[in-house]
């Protein structure tokens, strides 16, 4: 009862605090309009966990699910045929940037400053780990945005902008700065509670902060700044994640529910995001129960999904004639989780240690994506196990990327609905699954295709968004990239 009833305090400061930064949507993010004269720090943090998840689990798992082709757009309805025909604007995340930098990271610097005053050194690495990820979620999706001159308020309100390499560098140094500060003088977080992610244990943090640095050193694989001693360092301290990280407070109503399912399935009637077939057929190919946890049958009782972008073919058909995302009110925004964890540490020690243990991780990762999507672990026992559809098969020396791409296809099957952006950055990274051109793919192998309504020539897929209309407005020192085809800095395969 007691749990419970922290979880709707939570959820009630979540809300309140959602209220304000909704207010804020109008305002220069280069001020700081979360600066109150004195809010308790706790309160303040989960209002900028409720901020990036709202991004994460709304507009990015939208976004994110087009793009690493979960979904596509129903032919009866026509909301989101922008990203569908890769016909993005440049005011299509106005509103995604200003929730991730004027709500989220001005909300936890502000923890960070009050931490600071404290020697609260526990929730000082709550904060800046959230930051560090939010601010590689913005890099990773814009390439170079203001990172060493942001959030500085009236001293700076038109920042540079940061080269994506040294942004990464500068995460990194962050936090390691962070950990090593909090492991010279350990100071349980005060927050407790009010941390909706981990509940303030500060062993599942310092958990989060090794997975995360991977996560960042193995971003660099293909770029000179490959850092192969320092991934072998976390692999050897094997130290990782051992329950997803997640915002999990979410209730049945209005206001309070998932964000995907608040605005997709509630708001707009459930009418727009049908199951694409790069993933639907790849699950039914090969046998996989995450069909069921994934995707919900069409008013047929069936699982039909409709190639991306082919809308034009179907044009008296309804949504409800398709397969779609089975996303509830209470569904979990994941920020990282164990299988997607136990797939990085695959790819590390395929890379850097001639795949020794690799097979383990792999298998780890199948069945703890099952565990996540809440499916039987016999079944994932069954599809890894000698001869089952996703065993395991070493390529060798000469091999390493056919055995890397094993690892990135069920990464991307982990996936769904879990961090649709996260798929669409992973598959740009390592091009796995490999897109090909409708009437050329093998879906049973894992591939997906250049959408069939596609604007772009050449069989060209994005790579980035437009910065928002709203900062380059305001802001002379960003300049409007030419194209979404333009590549960010460590996608170099």
């Amino acid at each position: 009862m007691k749990t419970m009833n922290n979880m709707k305090k939570i959820i009630r400061i979540f809300f309140l605090f959602a209220l304000l930064i909704a207010c804020e949507d109008e305002l220069d993010i280069n001020t700081n309009p979360n600066t109150p004269t004195d809010v308790e720090k706790s309160l303040v943090l989960t209002a900028a966990q409720g901020s990036l998840v709202t991004g994460l689990g709304g507009q990015l798992t939208n976004l994110g699910g087009f793009l690493a082709q979960y979904h596509t757009q129903s032919p009866s309805a026509s909301q989101y045929t922008n990203i569908d025909t890769y016909n993005m604007n440049t005011d299509f995340s106005d509103r995604l940037w200003n929730e991730l930098y004027a709500g989220c990271l001005n909300d936890l610097n502000y923890v960070i400053e009050k931490s600071t005053e404290e020697g609260d050194t526990g929730s000082y690495l709550i904060a800046t780990l959230l930051r560090v990820y939010t601010f590689q979620v913005l890099t990773d999706l814009y390439g170079d945005i203001p990172y060493s001159e942001a959030l500085l308020g009236s001293e700076n309100i038109t920042p540079n902008t940061d080269a994506g390499s040294d942004i990464y560098t500068g995460l990194i140094a962050e936090l390691d700065a962070a950990v090593t500060q909090y492991n010279n003088a350990p100071f349980a977080s005060t927050v407790g509670s009010q941390d909706a992610i981990y509940n303030a244990n500060m062993g599942d943090w310092l958990k989060f902060a090794n997975t995360l640095k991977l996560k960042l050193y193995l971003r660099m694989a293909y770029t000179s700044q490959a850092n192969s001693a320092g991934v072998m360092a976390l692999i050897n301290d094997n130290n990782f994640i051992t329950s997803d990280a997640k915002f999990a407070i979410y209730e049945d109503a209005q206001n309070k529910a998932n964000p995907f399912y608040d605005v997709q399935l509630d708001r707009l009637g459930d009418v727009n995001n049908v199951g694409s077939s790069s993933l639907i057929e790849f699950y039914t190919a090969n046998g996989d129960p995450r069909l069921e946890a994934v995707y919900r049958r069409n008013d047929q009782n069936l699982f039909r999904g409709l190639v991306q972008g082919d809308r034009g073919s179907f044009a008296s058909e309804v949504a409800a004639n398709f397969t779609r995302p089975n996303v509830v009110s209470t569904t979990p925004v994941y920020l990282m989780t164990v299988s997607e964890s136990n797939f990085l540490q695959a790819e590390a020690l395929i890379r850097y240690a001639g795949g020794a243990g690799a097979d383990a991780a792999y298998n780890a990762g199948v069945i703890n994506s099952f565990v996540t999507y809440g499916l039987d672990t016999n079944d994932a026992q069954g599809l890894i196990s000698s001869g089952g559809k996703y065993e395991y098969i070493p390529g060798g020396v000469a091999g390493t990327e056919s055995t890397l791409r094993q690892v990135m296809i069920q990464k991307w099957a982990s996936l769904a609905y879990i961090n649709n952006i996260e798929a669409f950055f992973e598959v740009n990274r390592t091009q796995y699954p490999e897109t090909t051109t409708f009437g050329n793919e093998d879906y049973s192998i894992g591939n997906l295709v250049v959408s069939v309504s596609s604007v772009l020539t050449g069989n060209q897929t994005p790579n980035t968004i437009f910065y928002p209309d709203t900062e380059v407005t305001k802001n002379p020192n960003i300049t409007q990239k030419g194209s979404i085809t333009e590549k960010v800095w460590w996608d170099q395969k």
